[in-house]
């Protein structure tokens, strides 16, 4: 149910486990096993170029009530049920957002509804959808998500948004502004999965960047540093020292072990 080729789930339920007070880790189970028998088993696994169901449509109506499937409810409530191991067992936003993620695996959710938990989700649950993607095998059907949230001004969504995922998926136009939105919003670019990767060589980002800087100056404001950082990453480099394409694993929420 949680099994990845790189094992990054377990390893993320284990460290989560131990984190978790009993009363939580008890919710944990029961949800996780709630989510793995109203899996999608049928879906197909997706490909680049054959996303898997119709492209999402944010603005979407819900299903009748009555139709969502019960992991869904557990997935909404992670907030109020992950709650730490040690005294005063205070709630854990960190670990309910690791719950999330694996919530979503074990259901093996399709691209209509993570479309939907995102778009009628919290902040907190949008990032936890956001984080999941890389996981559940989608291709490209979910990038909308992506997009939208690197249309809003929450940094931690915008951080979310440009993970491996966005990598992956993102085209070279799109994903050339997600790094200039992180230059704007200050969202620091180690945020950025495979930078190195994409922005080698990358003459159009390059460009861009060096007018964003001019634009600083002129303004009389400073130019971030990490704008210097991605423009040295810009420069062509040798075809024997170019780094490999973006590929996954895909990033996790970090959930450490709690200290005894």
């Amino acid at each position: 149910m949680l099994t990845t080729a790189d094992g990054r789930i377990p390893r993320l339920y284990t460290a989560l486990h131990t984190r978790l007070h009993t009363t939580a880790r008890v919710w944990l189970t029961a949800s996780l096993t709630e989510a793995g028998h109203t899996a999608t088993s049928a879906r197909p696994a997706a490909d680049a170029d054959h996303p898997t169901g119709p492209s999402p449509d944010l603005g979407a109506p819900e299903p009748p009530a009555g139709e969502f499937p019960p992991w869904e409810k557990r997935f909404a409530e992670a907030g109020r049920h992950c709650t730490r191991r040690e005294p005063p067992h205070a709630a854990d936003p960190e670990a309910a957002e690791a719950a999330r993620v694996l919530i979503l695996c074990a259901a093996r959710a399709d691209v209509p509804t993570v479309t939907r938990l995102y778009a009628h989700g919290t902040a907190a649950e949008r990032r936890a959808v956001l984080a999941a993607l890389p996981h559940l095998g989608l291709g490209p059907g979910a990038r909308p998500l992506v997009e939208d949230a690197l249309r809003t001004n929450d940094t931690r969504l915008v951080a979310a948004a440009v993970g491996p995922y966005a990598a992956l998926h993102l085209d070279a136009h799109a994903w050339r502004h997600a790094v200039l939105k992180c230059l704007f919003t200050g969202v620091p670019v180690r945020a950025v999965a495979g930078l190195a990767q994409r922005a080698g060589g990358d003459t159009e980002l390059a460009r861009m960047l060096g007018d964003y800087a001019r634009e600083r100056t002129a303004a009389g404001r400073a130019v971030p540093d990490d704008l210097h950082h991605v423009l040295s990453l810009t420069r062509p480099a040798r075809t024997a020292d170019r780094p490999a394409p973006p590929t996954e694993p895909p990033r996790l929420p970090a959930v450490p072990p709690a200290t005894a």
